[in-house]
């Protein structure tokens, strides 16, 4: 059992540590990542025009940042940042597409197996629809 004066140095010892790795944030902004519900001012509210300034040159930063958090990375960066981001960062083809050239070019073809198989599953269907 501890006494009074043993519980009061803990709680002390308790708060200091909390103080310490305390940070105190002065500068709070919206999370650009969470979805915002935009809300009109009040209607007869008397708003000095210095205010309505900031407010812009606020929203505007606001905005910035917003579209800034939604843009794909692509577009946020010129280089992938992670090794799975280098998988498909560079979408543009190394070629061109020649669709005459039998060599990069395989068109779907009917064999006479998948032509039974397409008669066979319609005939299934068919039948299934009828029930």
């Amino acid at each position: 059992p501890l006494n009074f004066v043993h519980q009061n140095a803990i709680l002390c010892e308790t708060i200091k540590k909390e103080q310490k790795h305390q940070k105190l944030h002065k500068d709070y902004r919206v999370n650009p990542f969470k979805k915002m519900v935009v809300l009109a001012s009040k209607p007869n509210s008397k708003v000095e025009d210095d205010t309505q300034e900031d407010e812009i040159v606020s929203s505007d930063q606001y905005i910035n940042i917003f579209k800034k958090a939604r843009e794909v990375p692509t577009e946020k960066y010129d280089y992938p940042q992670t090794e799975s981001q280098a998988y498909g960062w560079f979408t543009t083809p190394l070629i061109d597409s020649d669709r005459s050239d039998i060599r990069l070019h395989h068109p779907r073809t009917m064999s006479e197996v998948t032509k039974y198989m397409d008669a066979a599953w319609r005939l299934k269907e068919q039948s299934e629809n009828m029930q």
